[in-house]
């Protein structure tokens, strides 16, 4: 039976946190009430990627950020995926938390293939989980974890289990970047129908939308494009494009059928 998915395609604001956790909610509200039973939102929500106010506004998971959307998981009888920034001692994450329908944290993972202009500011993460749910077992990275470089992690994400695979992103493009002439997400679609080709296991990725507007990437936007690939490497649902484009795309993913678990070559 498919999942009924909502990919939250969210409004992110540097150093913002309680408008983009407030956001956030409403987000969640929205995707319940079209009987979503996952909900996926975009990376590092809560500050934005790479924004410097994460050195002072960074928060411990369990902490009040997290509270925050383990409370509208729990509202509205979803699952949610969001992305996070984590500080645990003088180190800072960038991660996502799985929260399930009882507003309980499930899942933390800290992503692992971040960008070196980030590793300043975002320690390396430590490691790979999946979780067993209500509705199947789940599997969480983060945006570059996806990479095709880096397909290592996803897989070991299908050979624990995992019946699908949830990443919160943000993509990000230069200012002038003309979508018509250039379109984004083919690098996001190889990855993707790639994994699912060699596992057999859909995957999910929402980024947000808006402007980076402190940090390495500053005067860069965040365009969406939000994508859901098949476990028969089938693009099912795509976001729009655009600094402006936040909106909720709802989409019906099959789940992988777990039922062996020898190497294939």
């Amino acid at each position: 039976m498919a999942w009924r998915i909502g990919m939250g395609q969210l409004l992110v604001e540097g150093g913002q946190p309680q408008a983009n956790l407030a956001r956030a909610r409403r987000m969640i509200g929205r995707a319940a009430a079209a009987g979503c039973q996952l909900v996926v939102l975009p990376e590092c929500l809560d500050l934005g990627w790479t924004d410097p106010s994460a050195r002072t506004l960074a928060q411990p998971i369990p902490g009040p950020h997290a509270a925050a959307v383990a409370a509208a998981a729990a509202e509205h009888g979803v699952h949610v995926v969001a992305g996070l920034v984590e500080r645990d001692g003088e180190r800072i994450y960038n991660s996502a938390v799985l929260a399930d329908p009882r507003g309980e944290a499930r899942l933390v993972h800290r992503k692992i293939n971040e960008l070196d202009i980030a590793l300043d500011l975002y320690a390396t993460g430590d490691r790979l989980a999946v979780v067993h749910t209500d509705l199947g077992t789940l599997g969480v990275n983060i945006c570059a974890d996806n990479f095709p470089e880096s397909l290592s992690i996803g897989r070991a994400l299908a050979r624990m289990g995992a019946q699908i695979i949830l990443s919160p992103c943000a993509w990000a493009v230069a200012a002038d970047h003309n979508h018509e002439r250039e379109p984004y997400g083919e690098l996001w679609r190889g990855a993707y129908t790639e994994l699912a080709r060699l596992d057999g296991v859909p995957v999910v990725g929402v980024s947000s939308v808006g402007w980076l507007r402190a940090g390495p990437w500053q005067g860069r936007k965040l365009i969406g494009c939000s994508l859901a690939v098949s476990a028969d490497s089938q693009v099912l649902a795509a976001g729009p494009y655009g600094a402006q484009a936040e909106t909720l795309v709802v989409v019906d993913v099959e789940p992988r059928r777990v039922d062996r678990t020898a190497t294939t070559p």
